[in-house]
Parts: structure tokens; sequence; C-alpha cells
């Protein structure tokens, strides 16, 4: 049995939590600091996920055997590095890479470069600086438009702009380097090729040698129906994704998962974690987007009600070194996952709404995201505030059913998208 820390309090952590807690390998159980909903599966503990001191007095304190980092930050900010290097903490297992490793979603530049040396699949592109800005506006008008933006560091999932014509990419590129508009993260900006495709999430666990494939998946970004309005954190998710067919997958898995396992190693790069690979297909070829150095979210949401393996017996495996000992099996099963979020969301927002309906809920798996407790009351703490999933013997299937539930729940200001998985139904 192993006392497991989970970090984060959103729907991916919701649905970690779901899964780790029916281990039969999972002992005492804590998550950092959680929400409404990762309370039912573990015990909540209020430190903040970038809070390193806190963190490590909890593992002290309740005996942590696996650390498990479930958002960017605290991975990018190098939580595991701080626990190798130090000797009251160095023996915790943390499923997450090393800074340099989460350097792959921390920095666009390092991963744009990290795939050129390693022949990976990816847009055309060039970055800038403040010290290059005239250079970006000459680079920015010999291009081809539509054209992307993209701010080299974290920017919560704001900082990518897709530009129509060269007067709205240079006044984009001018807001991002000049006006620091995401602060430090767009000191230099990565301007790259626009491709035209559908998008889709597949993802690993790696140990840095041997690695296990998880079901892929397939987000849906824009607010509105159709895929309209601004972009949000994800607004539903479906697993499979049809377009990714056996012959396209032998490609995913020949041109970019195992040069991108090879290529960390090579570089003695410590990865021991997951992978996101946010792709595109094009004409049938796969392309990178970007990469993320953990679980998607709402994609977690869908992947997790599909993968038959104990998790818990995945990351040990994985912290042996020994995934290559390892069959994970993909549920024969569709998921598909809506997003209830905040009227106003991904603008400005109340929080504070009382929500009811939870005990009406039937076949569906309701993951909280932005919620919260107050006086034994489930309150909205977020934009984005559940992910209603479901399993089905088809995605048609999966996503009545969770549209079935989602109708159920209720509090002021109620939103989602009525078109989860339109173009695979």
């Amino acid at each position: 049995m192993k006392n497991i820390l989970l970090l984060g309090s959103g729907g991916r952590e919701c649905a970690l939590a779901w899964k780790l807690s029916q281990s039969h390998l999972c002992g005492n159980f804590y998550i950092a600091p959680g929400n409404a909903g990762t309370g039912e599966y573990g015990i909540n503990l209020p430190i903040s996920y970038n809070d390193f001191e806190g963190i490590r007095k909890a593992c002290i304190d309740y005996k942590i055997d696996i650390l498990i980092p479930g958002p960017e930050d605290p991975l990018v900010a190098g939580i595991y590095d701080f626990f190798k290097n130090d000797p009251k903490l160095k023996h915790i297992l943390v499923a997450g890479p090393s800074k340099e490793g989460a350097q792959l979603e921390g920095s666009k530049a390092f991963s744009k470069k990290f795939m050129g040396r390693h022949n990976i699949p990816t847009a055309a592109y060039s970055e800038f600086t403040k010290e290059s800005f005239e250079r970006g506006v000459a680079y920015i008008k010999r291009g081809e438009m539509p054209i992307v933006l993209k701010a080299d560091g974290l920017a919560a999932g704001k900082g990518v702009v897709i530009a129509q014509n060269s007067i709205d990419a240079v006044k984009a590129f001018r807001a991002m380097v000049m006006d620091k508009q995401f602060g430090q993260a767009s000191e230099k900006v990565v301007i790259e090729q626009f491709l035209d495709g559908i998008e889709l999430s597949v993802f690993v666990l790696t140990d840095g040698w041997n690695y296990v494939l998880l079901p892929e998946a397939k987000d849906y970004k824009r607010i509105g129906e159709g895929d309209q309005g601004l972009n949000t954190g994800g607004m539903g998710a479906v697993s499979p994704v049809p377009i990714a067919d056996d012959a396209f997958m032998q490609k995913v898995v020949e041109r970019i998962i195992q040069p991108t396992i090879k290529g960390l190693k090579d570089e003695n790069i410590t990865y021991q974690g997951f992978i996101f690979f946010g792709l595109i297909k094009v004409k049938n070829e796969p392309y990178v987007i970007e990469y993320n150095c953990r679980m998607g979210d709402p994609e977690t949401e869908v992947v997790m009600p599909r993968l038959e393996n104990d998790l818990v017996e995945l990351i040990i495996k994985m912290g042996e070194g020994k995934l290559n000992e390892v069959e994970v099996q993909h549920s024969s099963k569709a998921a598909g996952a809506v997003m209830l979020v905040s009227a106003g969301y991904p603008g400005d927002y109340q929080k504070g709404k009382v929500m009811t309906g939870f005990e009406q809920i039937k076949g569906s798996i309701p993951f909280h995201a932005g919620t919260a407790l107050k006086d034994k009351d489930v309150i909205t703490n977020g934009g984005r505030v559940l992910a209603v999933t479901s399993l089905g013997s088809n995605l048609k299937q999966a996503l009545e059913k969770s549209y079935e539930n989602a109708a159920l729940i209720n509090y002021e200001g109620k939103y989602y998208r009525k078109d989860i998985g339109w173009e695979f139904l």
C-alpha cells in the first residue's frame, strides 16, 4: 500500500483521484488543495500546489510514498528537482519530469528546437524578442496567412493567437513582446506556420526508457457551438477519436512518440511521467502542435474512464523503469465529457453559486473542476465548474447520457455546449 499525494484542484485532478482511489495499492490518499469532488476519493489538504514548503511538510507528516503533480506549474517550477535534492524527500516517487524535462511545455522555443534536433514533424517557425522586433514584423509580412503567434512561456492557455492577416498579427506580436501582455511568458514569441487539419491529443506514461500509450482524446476549446467564439480551457472531450485509426497511430508512434522518448534519453533529460502530445492531422499526416508535461484537461476526464489498468500499479512500474513489462488495456467503450461553465466564462464570471441536482445523476461520473464546499453546499468556484462524463457502446450513446445528466445539475448561470463530438456524430 502506498500513501499518495496528488497536487491540483481541477477536473483533471478529480478524474485522477477517482482512478487512483480504485487501486488496491492506494493507501492513505491526499489531494492538495482539491475541490468539492476530490473529497469523495481522498482527504483534501488546504495547501497550494505551488507551495513547495507546504507540500514538503505534508509529505513528511503523512509519510507520502508517491507524489503526483496534476498541473504544469509545479513541474515547470522544478518540484521534481526540489524533491530529489532534499534528503528527507528524495525517496518519494515523483510522477513527473525534471525541471529540464518540463521545459517541453514551459518553453515553446525549447520544444521547437528539441523537435528540430530529433526530426519530429512540426510547423515551420522562428522566434523573436523585443530586440528583434523589426525582424519579427518582417517575418510576419513575408509569411503566409493565417499565421500563429505563441508566447514562449506558460500563459495559462491564453498565449496563442491565430491571426488572419498581417495587420492583426503585427498588433498581437507588439502586444506580446513590447507591451508584455503575458509578462515574462511573452518576452520571447514563437511565430509559426498555420497548419489546417483536425486536432487530437495523444498521451503516454514514460519511465525515461519505455512508455505505455494511454487512450487518445479530442477536446473542444471554443466557448460557442460549431467551434465559434473565444478559446477556453476546454468545453468537453471525446475518446476514442475516430480519425485516429491504426494506420495514423502507427505514424504517430514511429515519427513522434518514439523519437521524443529517444531524444529525451539521448540528451540525458530526466523524464518520468506523462507526456501529452497536442497533434494535428493534416492530409493524413501527424504534426506536433505542442507538448505538455502532464495530462490534459478535460481530456483526462475521458481518458481515465477508458484506461482499464490500475493507475497506481502503472506509476510504480514507471518508478522502477519497468513499463516494458506492462500491457495497457483500453476499454472498447467510448467516453464523452460535457463541461458545465459559469456565466461569462472565459471572460469575467461570478463564483459562489449554489449547485444542486447531484443526487439525480445516474450512469455518469461528475468530475468536479471549479467547485468548493461551503456550509455543506457545493458552490461554483471557477470558470469551468464540472465535467459530466459517461461511457457508452459508441460516442453517440456516451454523449447522450452525459447531456441527460448535465441537464439535471442546476446553478445560476449554467452554460454548456450541446455539440461536443459534432464532427463524428
